[in-house]
């Protein structure tokens, strides 16, 4: 009878602790998904800001037309990207474009004292200081989350109903050089 009663709570611990590991996969997911969204919220600000920017840059820039082509074209490539990595891929190479485009505004004098473009790339720097928070958010939600995925033994459990690890959002490789600063 006794070693019946132990049985039997060690069997409602683990269906407990089995049930509790579930909820919390299935909660960190969804706050993933959350997280995401606020991502794709500031992404869809940065694309609709964009081709203002470059119409502003083209009038002063007119010989820099590869430099505007390969924005729109990152741009395009980031909107229609789909699956998560693929996102990322595409946001860190349309990050990178629009750094070329920022540069560009070093070899116009009239365009950066230009109130629209200064407008312009001020509200490109709101959306990238929140996209930089959402992506902090992200990876936060993705690392508690894929912890749970690995450790054991919540890993038995999250393999036996299907949760995977996530893709963190990195930088770009090209935001990981050093800055080369030269006087």
């Amino acid at each position: 009878m006794l070693i019946g009663g132990i049985v039997l709570g060690v069997a409602v611990l683990m269906v407990g602790y089995g049930i509790f590991v579930y909820n919390r996969l299935v909660s960190l997911r969804n706050q993933g998904d959350e997280a995401w969204s606020g991502i794709d919220v500031q992404l869809k600000r940065r694309y609709d800001l964009i081709p203002n920017l470059v119409e502003t840059v083209k009038g002063y820039a007119k010989h820099e037309k590869e430099t505007l082509e390969r924005v729109i074209q990152a741009r395009n490539m980031a909107m229609n990207a789909t699956g998560l990595e693929d996102k990322m891929a595409a946001e860190n190479q349309l990050t990178a474009t629009l750094k070329t485009l920022f540069a560009l505004s070093e070899n116009y004098p009239d365009l950066k004292a230009n109130t629209n473009f200064l407008d312009l790339q001020k509200n490109l720097t709101d959306i990238e200081e929140q996209i930089s928070l959402a992506r902090r958010y992200y990876n936060a939600v993705t690392r508690d989350y894929n912890i749970l995925c690995e450790s054991f033994p919540s890993v038995i459990i999250a393999n036996m109903t299907g949760f995977r690890k996530r893709p963190y959002f990195e930088a770009a490789e090209s935001e990981r050089q050093n800055v080369k600063v030269q006087f």
